[in-house]
C-alpha cells in the first residue's frame, strides 16, 4: 500500500542491490508493472538516480516500458531489443559484420541460423543470441549466469555494422530495432521473413550472397533438394489437412507460407496482437479468392474454438497452450514457438532453414497419419454404418 502512493524506488533500489552482489552483471534489464506504469513511475529517472548514487555512472541500465495492458508479448519481446540496442549501440569505425535481429525462436533454430551464415561465410552479429544460454550444456560448478549470448561490445557495434537483417516482416516501425538502427545509423535495412519453407530460406540465401559476394555453398543446395524430395513425398498426404495455425504474427506467417507451400490448407490464423502488417501480408497471399482467408486477431482460444468448429479443422499449429483444443475438440496439436511447457525438448526443436523446415514437415505430415489412423475406423462406421 505504501509503495502505491509513494513509489516503489527504495524497492527497486534494494533489487538492484542484491543483483549487484549475488550475480556481478555487466547488463541488467528493468522491466516495469501494470502498478508502476498506472501510477506514472518514471523508471529511467529513477534508475539514473540509482547509479549516481552508487557511483555506476557508466553501467548499462535498460529500462522497458512493459505494463502488461499495453500490448502483446511479441511486441514487448521487440521493443526490449530495440531498447537494449537504443541504450548500447553508439557511432564509431564502421566494419563488414552484419546484424541479425530475429524474433522469438527456439535455441536449435537460433543454431541452425548460425550454421547457415557461416556455411556462407558471412560475420554476424547476432541478436538476441539465446542459442547457448537457453538450452547451455551441463557443468561443473554451476553457473549463476550461463555463458554465452550477444556480448554487449558486438551490441555497442551494431550502429558501425554493414547492414541489417531483421527477421521481422510483421514488426510495427516503432518497435521496429532494425528500422532503429537505420534511423538513427544510417544502416540498410533487409526485412524478410523468418527463413521456413523454400522461398523464404532461399531470400536469405539471396541476400547473404548480394552482400557478401559469396555463391551458396553446395551442401545447402543439397539441403534444398532433400526439403523438395520431402515435400513430394508428404505432399499427397498434407493435401488432407485443414488447420489452425496461432500464435506471434511473425510465426503464425511463416507457418501459414510453409503450409501453402505443401497443399497443407490454413483454414484459420489467429494471434492474440493485432498486426496490419500481418493482415496485408495474408491479403496478398489469398488475393485470388480473399474471402478464404479467414484470420483472427487479439484472439484468444475460446474465439478459436467457436471459429474452426465449421471449417472442418482437422490439425492445429502452434505453442502448448493448444493442448486445449486436443482435449476439447480432438484437434492433434504440432507444437512449434513459445511458450513449450508440456513437452520435453522444447529447446530443441527445428524449424528453420531447409533442415528445419523438412523436419517440421515431418512433424505436421505424422501427425495427420497418425491422427486418421486412430480414427478411421470410427469415421468409416459413421459415414457407411451409423
Amino acid at each position: 500500500e505504501k509503495g502505491t502512493i509513494y513509489g516503489g524506488e527504495s524497492n527497486l533500489a534494494r533489487g538492484l542491490d542484491n543483483i549487484m552482489r549475488l550475480y556481478s552483471p555487466e547488463i541488467i534489464g528493468v522491466l516495469t508493472t501494470c502498478l508502476a506504469e498506472t501510477i506514472g513511475e518514471d523508471v529511467k529517472q529513477i534508475c539514473g538516480r540509482y547509479l549516481q548514487d552508487r557511483e555506476k555512472a557508466d553501467f548499462p541500465l535498460v529500462t522497458v516500458a512493459t505494463p502488461g495492458y499495453g500490448g502483446s508479448h511479441s511486441e514487448g519481446y521487440f521493443l526490449a531489443l530495440k531498447e537494449i540496442i537504443a541504450s548500447l549501440a553508439e557511432p564509431g569505425r564502421k566494419h563488414s559484420k552484419i546484424n541479425v535481429i530475429v524474433p522469438n525462436l527456439s535455441p536449435a533454430d537460433l543454431r541452425e541460423i548460425k550454421r547457415i551464415f557461416d556455411l556462407m561465410q558471412v560475420e554476424y552479429i547476432l541478436c538476441p543470441d539465446i542459442s547457448e544460454t537457453m538450452d547451455m550444456p551441463f557443468v561443473r560448478p554451476y553457473q549463476k549466469i550461463p555463458v554465452g549470448g550477444t556480448h554487449i561490445k558486438d551490441i555497442k557495434s551494431m550502429g558501425n555494422a554493414a547492414a541489417t537483417i531483421q527477421m521481422g516482416l510483421t514488426v510495427d516501425e516503432k518497435i521496429s530495432p532494425g528500422h532503429y538502427l537505420k534511423k538513427t545509423f544510417d544502416i540498410p535495412l533487409y526485412t524478410l521473413p523468418i527463413p521456413m519453407g523454400i522461398k523464404a530460406t532461399d531470400r536469405l540465401l539471396e541476400i547473404l550472397s548480394e552482400l557478401s559476394g559469396h555463391t551458396i555453398p553446395g551442401s545447402l543446395r543439397q539441403e534444398r533438394g532433400r526439403l523438395l524430395d520431402g515435400m513430394i513425398d508428404s505432399h499427397k498426404y498434407n493435401a488432407q489437412g485443414r488447420c489452425v495455425v496461432f500464435g506471434e504474427p511473425e510465426l503464425a506467417y511463416a507457418v501459414t507460407s510453409v503450409c501453402l507451400e505443401n497443399g497443407l490448407v490454413p483454414a484459420l490464423i489467429a494471434t492474440g496482437t493485432r498486426s496490419d502488417q500481418l493482415n496485408q501480408l495474408l491479403q496478398e497471399k489469398w488475393q485470388e479468392d480473399p474471402d478464404e482467408l479467414c484470420l483472427l486477431q487479439e484472439a484468444d482460444f475460446v474465439s478459436i474454438r467457436s471459429a474452426f468448429r465449421e471449417k472442418g479443422i482437422n490439425l492445429a499449429i502452434g505453442h502448448s497452450d493448444g493442448r486445449f483444443l486436443t482435449e476439447r475438440e480432438d484437434i492433434p496439436l504440432v507444437r512449434i514457438g513459445y511458450p513449450i511447457h508440456d513437452r520435453i525438448g522444447g529447446q530443441r526443436i527445428l524449424s528453420v532453414g531447409y533442415s528445419g523446415t523438412i523436419q517440421f514437415l515431418d512433424r505436421i505430415t505424422n501427425t495427420l497419419l497418425e491422427n486418421k489412423q486412430q480414427h478411421y475406423r470410427a469415421d468409416m462406421y459413421q459415414r457407411y454404418f451409423a
